[in-house]
């Protein structure tokens, strides 16, 4: 067993390591991490030592800075790669907010969004043409956003096969569960859509539907204020969606396009301050490194409890044959029978020796998938951006943006896009 982790420096790479050395009779092989700056890189590599050493298991270690030194004969890729963020995240909060385009988190979707989207395809292809050259027989399992455009651009240049792994439908179904104070064993639900935009069509206990209660306790303004525009949002729409509060009000025209709205419905951190990613990112980066030193000198106590990821459920289910559901993100050929075929949607997908099988899900509610369909046209605009080399493209793909498109008008767009293009040069492809 030989698992590639590409951007190693990740907070996620403890928890990967844990989850994965924690799979019963799986006692064997090797992490082969890979980061670009050395100093994380270092860390990442004492601290998989040190959970190795702790659960006992016969695992080797190997890091280089260099992929191609990794990546050959790996059996599973896992990607969490970020590209020039800590360069840019002001850029892409600061030079929006003076066009009025007032961003949460802005990774995904957006000015934010796009411009990440720019910055991270160019680095991730190069990445999977040496995947294609040294582990053509490998499963990808990408972590990296913005989630629907990075999974997409793979799926448009190699057949290998990837999978795109978020935690927000485990997350928010857990929180469902909570808020309906009913235990998650019992609360059956089903979930679709696109990844930070699924949704919970089957919310039931015990048989008994469970959207009613739901909508009662919203009526309450402290319950309200728990999760603030998801909450309002499921009032009129009729359905819990997966991404946070924060996340959610930048995908949709509805929140952030003035700021009455804003002090209405959006609160603090992930609940949808503004500035939220841009100002605390860099924060949050500094002190995961310092945790990691922490734990490496013995200063903090290491956590050998599993997480709620999915990396370590697939591994275990494809190499042992223990089937497996998790929810993905991979090619919509037919899943969702209303969002395009060919894009990215986030649907329940079985898992055994055959690796990722998509399970069909059938229609969603149509106003539902309108506005799922809206986020899947930035998508699509801007990854053939990227691989058409086409700035023009680039540009209607903000254009098409919900947020955006709610605040400004084509010409303002077209601006923003340009003054970003330009503060940025040096981090993203040219495009022509």
């Amino acid at each position: 067993m030989k698992i590639a982790i590409i951007g190693a420096g990740s907070m996620f790479t403890r928890h990967l390591a844990v989850d994965i050395l924690s799979i019963a009779g799986l006692d064997e092989g090797e992490f082969a991490l890979v980061d670009i700056d050395p100093k994380r890189l270092e860390l990442a590599h004492k601290l998989v030592e040190m959970v190795i050493n702790r659960l006992g298991k016969n695992w080797k270690v190997r890091s280089s800075t260099e992929r191609r030194d990794a990546l050959a004969g790996a059996d599973f890729v896992i990607n969490q790669i970020e590209v020039h963020g800590l360069d840019t995240v002001k850029l892409e909060f600061e030079i929006p907010l003076k066009y009025g385009v007032k961003q949460c988190i802005g990774d995904t979707l957006g000015p934010g969004g796009l411009f990440k989207t720019l910055r991270t395809l160019p680095a991730w292809i190069d990445i999977v043409r040496d995947i294609e050259d040294l582990a053509p027989n490998t499963t990808i399992l990408n972590y990296t956003n913005p989630m629907s455009a990075v999974t997409l651009a793979t799926t448009r240049i190699t057949d290998i096969p990837i999978v795109g792994l978020c935690h927000s439908v485990q997350g928010t179904s857990q929180k469902l569960a909570d808020m309906l104070e009913v235990p998650y064993e019992e609360l059956k639900w089903e979930c679709a859509g696109i990844n930070h935009m699924s949704w919970f069509t089957t919310l039931e206990h015990n048989g008994r539907d469970m959207y009613p209660v739901l909508r009662e306790k919203a009526k309450d303004p402290e319950f309200l204020a728990l999760d603030p525009v998801r909450l309002d949002a499921m009032l009129y729409l009729g359905a819990f969606v997966t991404e946070s509060s924060g996340h959610f009000s930048e995908y949709i025209p509805y929140y952030r396009k003035r700021q009455d709205l804003i002090d209405k419905h959006c609160s603090v951190g992930y609940n949808g301050a503004t500035g939220f990613y841009a100002n605390e990112w860099p924060t949050w980066r500094a002190n995961t490194d310092r945790e990691i030193q922490q734990l490496i000198a013995g200063e903090k106590e290491l956590s050998l409890e599993k997480s709620h990821e999915y990396a370590a459920v697939i591994i275990e289910a494809m190499v042992k044959n223990d089937p497996k559901v998790i929810y993905g993100n991979v090619k919509n050929t037919g899943l969702i029978e209303n969002l395009p075929q060919d894009g990215i949607v986030e649907v329940a997908c079985m898992i055994n020796r055959n690796g990722i099988n998509p399970c069909y899900y059938g229609r969603l509610p149509e106003h539902l998938a309108a506005l799922n369909r809206s986020n899947m046209a930035f998508f699509e605009l801007a990854v053939e951006a990227v691989l058409q080399k086409d700035r023009q493209m680039a540009t209607q793909a903000l254009m098409l943006d919900p947020l955006t498109a709610a605040v400004c008008s084509l010409d303002e767009i077209k601006a923003m896009f340009d003054e970003l293009y330009e503060a940025e040069k040096a981090y993203i492809a040219e495009l022509n």
